[in-house]
């Protein structure tokens, strides 16, 4: 009998949403637990959870006894655990590549944008509201750049960003690009990523990972 999964999650946060995703694509059934990363000043810096997770970070999924954290990790051990639907390509090639689009955004991108570095900027260097914005959008922009090329530059791209069945590397991008928009960043030149949105934001498992559609939207 498979254990209950738990995902202590916060409905904003790119990293809880990536899990969501996969979970979702996978047909697994989990409880949601939320943690506000703002209340409270900040409900992951409570010792309860700190012990659960070190680095007080979201997403941690709990499988039974199992406690999991980093939300590549987490979905790798799905992939392995629960192996179908696969999130990873059967070709070791083709693996790679999907883990390079993944960590691309997941390792590059986003840890440069992540709210505990936008809080110590502002609470630590206080700096103005304007340089701060100025520096995630110079580092989504570069970031997207690379995806953008990455994806129209070849045919393993397809609806996809790996062919024609959702994986690990769109887990990874649709919440980035709901990032994007919330710091208006123009998403005009990357034509391709914004077509493979559309495309995984048409299934219902992408649509119910949404934000806004958490128990815990504010």
């Amino acid at each position: 009998m498979q254990q209950a999964l738990t995902l202590y999650s916060y409905w904003r946060s790119s990293a809880a949403y990536r899990v969501r995703i996969g979970l979702n694509l996978k047909g697994l059934d989990y409880a949601i637990v939320p943690v506000h990363l703002v209340r409270d000043g900040g409900q992951q810096h409570a010792p309860a959870y700190a012990a659960l997770n070190p680095q007080e970070l979201v997403p941690t999924l709990c499988d039974g006894e199992r406690v999991l954290t980093q939300s590549l990790a987490i979905l790798e051990y799905l992939e392995e655990t629960r192996p179908q639907p696969a999130l990873l390509p059967a070709a070791a090639g083709d693996r790679a590549r999907v883990r390079a689009l993944a960590q691309l955004v997941a390792c590059d991108i986003h840890p440069l944008n992540n709210l505990r570095v936008l809080q110590f900027f502002d609470q630590e260097w206080h700096v103005p509201q304007s340089e701060r914005d100025d520096w995630i959008l110079h580092w989504m922009r570069m970031g997207f750049s690379a995806l953008e090329t990455a994806l129209a530059g070849t045919a393993q791209t397809g609806r996809f960003c790996h062919g024609d069945a959702p994986g690990l590397a769109d887990c990874c991008l649709v919440p980035q690009l709901y990032n994007a928009r919330r710091f208006r960043l123009d998403l005009d030149p990357f034509p391709t990523l914004r077509r493979i949105e559309a495309a995984c934001l048409a299934l219902p498992a992408f649509d119910a990972a949404r934000p806004e559609n958490q128990p815990d939207a504010a």
